[in-house]
């Protein structure tokens, strides 16, 4: 069935403190997390970014703090990075961060389907200077959910296959998610196990 992303959780946007102020960040404040942070990450959660934030960083800027199991989707610079809050965390503004509701939705399902709807993202996105995705656009981005009872049954297909992923780029540093993903036997068994979405 299709819904909007406001139908199925909450859009929030980050925000970034002053730099001009040293103590709005913090070397084990509030985990902050940047698109740069996502750039060169290929695990399903994340915990901490390069920099934290302190409590005055936060209640000074328009970051907010997402709960654990929150979908991360940059928005801009660039579009389409994916990750799930592993702790309670804020991010900059270059993102439009899910919190899913959890009676519609199970948030592993979303991360993928996010995960998977890159080019989409990407289609939706406005702006002359640079391309982003507004709150607006995020609020009204499509998606297909089935059941909760599918949505699990499909998880529990794809965690072995993205825990293989996470157990290899460990083992090579030189091995990246989109050189893993384009295996023709993981690519087809994804393409498979998504059929019924697009």
């Amino acid at each position: 069935m299709k819904y909007k992303i406001s139908e199925i959780g909450k859009v929030v946007g980050g925000g970034t403190p002053s730099t001009k102020h040293a103590e709005y960040y913090s070397k084990n404040g509030i985990a902050w997390i940047t698109p740069k942070d996502l750039s060169d990450y290929h695990k399903k959660y994340i915990g901490h970014g390069a920099k934290d934030i302190s409590e005055e960083g936060l209640k000074n800027s328009s970051a907010k703090l997402l709960p654990v199991d929150s979908i991360l989707v940059s928005s801009r610079a660039p579009i389409g990075y994916v990750a799930m809050a592993g702790t309670d965390l804020a991010t900059s503004q270059g993102f439009k961060s899910i919190v899913p509701n959890t009676s519609k939705v199970m948030p592993e399902y979303l991360y993928y389907l996010m995960l998977k709807s890159k080019d989409k993202l990407e289609q939706i996105a406005s702006g002359s200077t640079f391309k982003e995705i507004s709150g607006k656009e995020m609020s009204n981005f499509t998606v297909d959910i089935p059941e909760l009872k599918e949505q699990k049954e499909i998880v529990q297909k794809l965690n072995p296959i993205f825990k293989k992923i996470e157990e290899n780029d460990q083992i090579n540093d030189n091995l990246t998610f989109q050189k893993y993903f384009s295996n023709k036997i993981i690519f087809r068994l994804f393409s498979k196990l998504f059929s019924c979405l697009f």
